[in-house]
């Protein structure tokens, strides 16, 4: 046998030992690899399937809302959040299913679907704003402890003026203006970059005798 012939079985009896030792461990390990990208694959299609499936439910609610067809809205929001729940088109069909029954004078039900997508939003955006349009929706019910619950706190940056702002109405409800000129102030420096805003709440401070300046903005959070 020549030196090339032993050189070549003594490298084969190296790689039966190698997979001898190692070989159940490495198939294993393909095994799960390929088995959760399957897996993985599975669910985004799945997930795809869902959103298709809850867009066009939504866009069915949206047709009954414009067509004010009031029992319609109310069987396809119900359905949309029972088979398709963590989809973003079910919470956007909770935000506007209630701006709907509240305009139908649908208290109850606006009340019962803002809480639906406050407790199973699963984007924070959507859950601060069904927090907010709750609060308003039980302060002018004069359920004024609970709305306070709602915007104790902020659930980022990017709602603080607007929950301050409404903590403040909510607070002048209560007539605890000293604290309600301080939410308000708050509010007026959490809204620097949205103008517009910031003019509604200054316009709060006013007719209250607070004027809005560097000064007063540290005057006032300091009450």
């Amino acid at each position: 046998m020549s030196q090339l012939d032993l050189e070549e079985q003594e490298q084969i009896e190296q790689i039966k030992a190698f997979w001898r030792r190692y070989g159940t461990l490495i198939l294993t390990v393909l095994t799960l690899v390929l088995g959760s990208y399957v897996g993985w694959s599975q669910w985004v299609r799945y997930q795809q399937s869902q959103s298709l499936k809850a867009s066009a439910m939504f866009d069915e609610l949206d047709k009954a809302v414009t067509d004010r067809d009031t029992t319609k809205a109310n069987l396809v929001f119900s359905d949309i959040k029972t088979r398709y729940p963590k989809t973003l088109f079910a919470q956007q069909a909770g935000l506007l299913v209630a701006k709907y029954q509240f305009e139908a004078n649908q208290i109850n039900e606006a009340q019962a679907a803002l809480t639906w997508v406050s407790d199973n939003a699963t984007t924070e955006e959507y859950q601060a704003v069904a927090r907010l349009r709750l609060a308003g929706l039980l302060m002018e019910n004069n359920k004024l402890d609970d709305a306070l619950r709602l915007v104790e706190k902020s659930p980022s940056e990017a709602f603080d003026g607007l929950v301050a702002d409404r903590r403040g109405d909510i607070l002048m409800a209560q007539g605890k203006q000293p604290d309600a000129i301080q939410a308000y102030t708050q509010a007026w420096k959490a809204l620097v970059g949205n103008l517009a805003y910031r003019r509604v709440v200054e316009a709060k401070l006013g007719a209250l005798g607070v004027e809005m300046n560097a000064q007063a903005a540290i005057a006032g959070a300091d009450q």
